[in-house]
């Protein structure tokens, strides 16, 4: 078996167009989407990705807005940053960057979003949407990982929504942001969905859920933690990590995924690469949220203007 590596980058190249274009029709219209970002201390993997988003925004034609605060912010200090970003008239969407430090709650400031800026879906109002099938966003790696594997399948001859129906798929993490949305999507796609956490390689039944699966989405936070012996021959995975190692003694980082991609690429139909497999993707995902933010104000402000009239 000739084991396929699925291409972000390429896949990637065809959604920028599609995304610029959004962007070019909107700013037409007088409005040019805007990308702020908060980052509360100095994690490797956040920074990372504010660099990647920072890039991608310009590249696109977007505004964008990198706040940070020191690693010993306040809770009340990230909270008044937010407030005054959902206020910031030329940001349509806000993204708080995770993780946040101990001392800050995720729920408390997930709350203080402005559901229409929350481009990443982690408000309660737009987590219960998504949740029900009527999603204003889709979180974007989540979002990233299945427009990847949708396109997979259909470049290899079939159809998405056949195999689904009839396939099993593992997600391995459940967090708010990338784990669970990962389920919904599943679910919303009629396919049989298996979740599987600490918990479950704690007890030693991670290998019991993933060697049945036709699809493995890895999105567990832990560096290499899924190998060649977790996979059945012909399965697809999907390694949604991000991870920053640094190599010793030299000290250099690097990115590394959830999957020990050469093991798995030895056995797997086909996998997806850290770096250049679901990150360039998400970056356009979630920006393509920011202009779709960006196109509901233009209509809810156009919608007002005319009951007005």
């Amino acid at each position: 078996m000739v084991t396929e590596v699925i291409d972000g980058r390429a896949y990637a190249k065809d959604l920028q167009a599609t995304v610029t274009d959004e962007v070019s029709q909107l700013v037409a219209r007088g409005v040019r989407p805007g990308l702020a970002t908060v980052l509360v201390g100095d994690d490797d993997a956040a920074l990372v990705y504010e660099r990647r988003l920072r890039r991608v925004a310009a590249e696109l034609g977007c505004d964008y807005v990198g706040e940070a605060l020191p690693g010993d912010a306040s809770e009340a200090d990230t909270v008044a940053l937010v407030e005054r970003l959902n206020a910031e008239p030329r940001v349509s969407g806000v993204l708080v960057l995770r993780p946040l430090p101990a001392h800050v709650s995720d729920t408390v400031v997930q709350r203080t979003l402005y559901p229409a800026k929350d481009v990443e879906c982690v408000h309660p109002t737009n987590a219960g949407m998504l949740m029900m099938g009527r999603a204003r966003y889709v979180p974007s790696t989540p979002a990233a990982a299945f427009a990847l594997l949708d396109h997979y399948l259909a470049a290899s001859g079939r159809d998405p929504a056949e195999f689904y129906s009839r396939s099993n798929l593992v997600v391995v993490g459940r967090s708010d942001n990338v784990g669970r949305p990962l389920m919904l999507l599943g679910l919303a796609r009629d396919a049989t969905v298996v979740s599987c956490d600490v918990h479950s390689y704690r007890a030693g039944h991670l290998y019991q859920h993933t060697l049945r699966a036709d699809v493995v989405l890895v999105a567990a936070g832990v560096p290499g933690l899924v190998t060649a012996e977790h996979i059945r021959p012909g399965t697809i995975v999907v390694d949604l990590g991000i991870n920053v190692v640094r190599d010793e003694p030299a000290g250099r980082a690097r990115l590394v995924g959830d999957v020990d991609f050469a093991g798995v690429r030895a056995k797997a139909e086909a996998v997806t690469p850290v770096p250049g497999g679901v990150g360039p993707v998400t970056d356009l995902c979630l920006l393509r949220n920011v202009a779709s933010a960006a196109s509901q104000r233009l209509q809810n402000s156009s919608g007002l203007a005319r009951m007005t009239s």
